[in-house]
This record gives C-alpha cells, sequence and structure tokens, in this order.
C-alpha cells in the first residue's frame, strides 16, 4: 500500500509524526531524530507497516524486554539471561522503559550507552551493552513490532579497559615450579596445580576447563565441546567460536599426561567441581607462594599477554573468539620487559636499515 503522507516535525514536542491509515485502521509513527534523517525513520515506519510487515508498534519497552527475556530463559542458561536481565533492569528499562517501541531511535539506544560510559564503566562492560542492544532490537524486528537497526552505535572514545592483574614472567615460573599451597594450616601438594598450569598454557576459560573429558583429547590435538558454567549447567560454550580444537604444546601435553596420572580412571580431566571452589583453591595457592591475587579468567589473560605477538589470525581460534572481537584490546595487558624488547625490536630495524646503508654508501 503506498503512503500518500509525509511525517511533520513537532516544535512542541521535538519529534517527527506521521498518520497513515490502513483497512479503516489509524495509526502515528514517531522519530525524535532531528532533520532529515529523523523524518526518513518516520517515514520507514509507516511504510512497512502499510506493506504489512510491522504490527502492533503501540507496545511499551518494558513489555517487549520481559519477553524478550523469558524467550533467552527458554534457549539458553541461566549464566547468559541473568546478564542480559540485568543490562535491561539497570539500564534500557529506567531510561526508556514507559515508551513505545514506535517512539524509540537509534540515538536512544546511543544515550543509554554515554550514559553508562560517563558513569565510568569499563570497556568490555560497554560492548556487552551493545551487544545486548542489538540483539533486543533484533528480537523486536523479529516479532514484527519495529524496523530499527541500531547498526551505528559507537562506544565512546576513552572508554576505560579495566586493567587486571596477570601472572608476569616471573610469576610463571614460580607456578610452574611450586605445587604445594596451604591446606587446614598444613603444607600440601595443590591438587589443581596442573588445572593452573594447563589454563595458563592454553587460555581455555574457566568454565571449559572444568568441563574437558579425557575423550576430548585425541593425541596431540584437543577438542572444546562444552563448558560449565558458574551455576553448574553444562552449555556449548560462551558462543558459536566457543566449540573449537587446536593441537597441544608439548609443556601443554606434559600438563595433561601429569593429570593423567592422577585422574585417567575418571571421566572428567579435572576435579568436578564448581568454578567457586576451583577461584578459591587457586587464590589460595597464590596467597602461599607470594604471587598476584588473580581470578582463574586472568590466567586466561595471562596467556593471550604472552602470546600477543602472534598473528591476531592465529591468536583468535586458539581462545574461541570472532573476528569482531577485540582479542588484544582487552586481554592483552602489559609485560614488565614489553618496554624493553619494544624498545629493542625498534633498535634492531633501525640497525639493520643503517648497517644495509652503510654498506651501500662504501660499495658505492
Amino acid at each position: 500500500m503506498k503512503r500518500t503522507t509525509v511525517a511533520k516535525w513537532s516544535d512542541k514536542y521535538s519529534y517527527w509524526k506521521i498518520n497513515v491509515q490502513k483497512d479503516g485502521v489509524r495509526k502515528s509513527f514517531y522519530s525524535s531524530t532531528p532533520g532529515k534523517k529523523g523524518q526518513r525513520e518516520c517515514h520507514e515506519k509507516a511504510d512497512a507497516w502499510l506493506d504489512g510487515n510491522i504490527q502492533d508498534t503501540n507496545q511499551r519497552i518494558a513489555l517487549l524486554y520481559e519477553q524478550y527475556i523469558a524467550e533467552k530463559k527458554l534457549t539458553t542458561s541461566k549464566s547468559n539471561w541473568a546478564k542480559l536481565e540485568g543490562y535491561g533492569k539497570n539500564w534500557i528499562i529506567p531510561a526508556i522503559g514507559h515508551r513505545k517501541i514506535s517512539s524509540i531511535t537509534e540515538n536512544d539506544f546511543q544515550q543509554i550507552i554515554n550514559k553508562m560510559y560517563a558513569d565510568g564503566k569499563a570497556k568490555k562492560t560497554l560492548l556487552c551493552l551493545r551487544a545486548t542492544i542489538t540483539e533486543f532490537c533484533k528480537y523486536c524486528r523479529r516479532i514484527r513490532v519495529t524496523t530499527l537497526n541500531p547498526e551505528f552505535l559507537t562506544i565512546p572514545n576513552g572508554a576505560p579497559v579495566k586493567e587486571k592483574n596477570i601472572l608476569q614472567k616471573e610469576h610463571i615460573a614460580i607456578l610452574f615450579s611450586s605445587d604445594k599451597t596451604e591446606l587446614y594450616g598444613r603444607e600440601v601438594q595443590d591438587p589443581l596445580i596442573n588445572a593452573y598450569r594447563f589454563q595458563v598454557l592454553t587460555g581455555l576459560r574457566p568454565g571449559e576447563l572444568l568441563g574437558l573429558r579425557w575423550d576430548d583429547v585425541r593425541g596431540d590435538v584437543i577438542y572444546i565441546r562444552r563448558s560449565i558454567n558458574v551455576y553448574g549447567e553444562e552449555t556449548k560454550g560462551k558462543n558459536e567460536n566457543a566449540i573449537r580444537s587446536f593441537v597441544l604444546t608439548k609443556p601443554a601435553k606434559a600438563t595433561l599426561q601429569n593429570q593423567w596420572q592422577q585422574t585417567g580412571n575418571l571421566d572428567q580431566v579435572f576435579p568436578d567441581i564448581p568454578e567457586g571452589t576451583y577461584r578459591k583453591h587457586l587464590q589460595k595457592y597464590c596467597q602461599y607462594n607470594g604471587l598476584p591475587k588473580i581470578t582463574p579468567y586472568m590466567l586466561r589473560h595471562t596467556f593471550v599477554s604472552i602470546v600477543k605477538k602472534l598473528p591476531i589470525g592465529m591468536i583468535k581460534p586458539l581462545v574461541g573468539h570472532s573476528q569482531n572481537m577485540d582479542t588484544l584490546g582487552i586481554y592483552g595487558h602489559t609485560l614488565t620487559d614489553d618496554a624493553q624488547e619494544t624498545a629493542h625490536e625498534v633498535g634492531q630495524l633501525f640497525t639493520d636499515i643503517l648497517q644495509s646503508e652503510v654498506k651501500g654508501v662504501v660499495k658505492a
């Protein structure tokens, strides 16, 4: 059905509005984006409804988000939907929950991101909020209540990357030389020492490590097929890139062989314990051996920081990241001798150039 009216700007309410009618039903569509872009958005909403693609545009964001989370509860793990529910409760609903989906623009979502940025949230948190907004809008398009596709949402420049502790090279040396920890006031061998070491050597997520089974190991290749989340649920992993395989390095294979001597008669490679228990054991080990207080996820960060000089195309498949993930920006932390190594590499480049040029001058 062809639209015959055009959107008009209201100075009083600061939005574009267009009234259209189809089969005796009258609808109004809005856009608070100023200028021709806002008028175009208004026209697109009206045209989509006239063409039969859009249905009830008067639904409130709060209700739509509730429906979105209800679907997620049916199709994803609690560790996933609980995070999405939190973003809605703390950021999206307070800002625009009372408004109709037809009045929402991309700028409304950008302002939510900007507010989170102003509150000092880390870049990774901002990225997760943006991904949540994009996924929510995709859901709304699927149920045909909007045509909005917020493809130009940006993370403000200067969003802080939260600095996290990692193991430096001298700490890694201690990790691989000491297997002692304290239990009930006595020095004992840490039963999870191979788990800590294997995480550093492979960059596995904690849930992936705890989900490993011996039948996932085939010679020199390890297959990551599942993850155990913080709620004890078995999942297919954090994203579609989580299911992967890679060849074990010699140190990683040696660590697995040591673990086989302890648990080779069990299905699980490492003890079947909650992630919280694993975290407590690691922190107790770090305290006893004079290492920085770190979490299991920081062992994964340590791996990326060690291998960050490799081509990024080699790193992403190892750690299960998508092509769009800012792997080094979020996971690649500074090692204590990075600056010296950089200076050496830069100096060597210039030395090679100068030596080459001097030889050329002498020959001439």
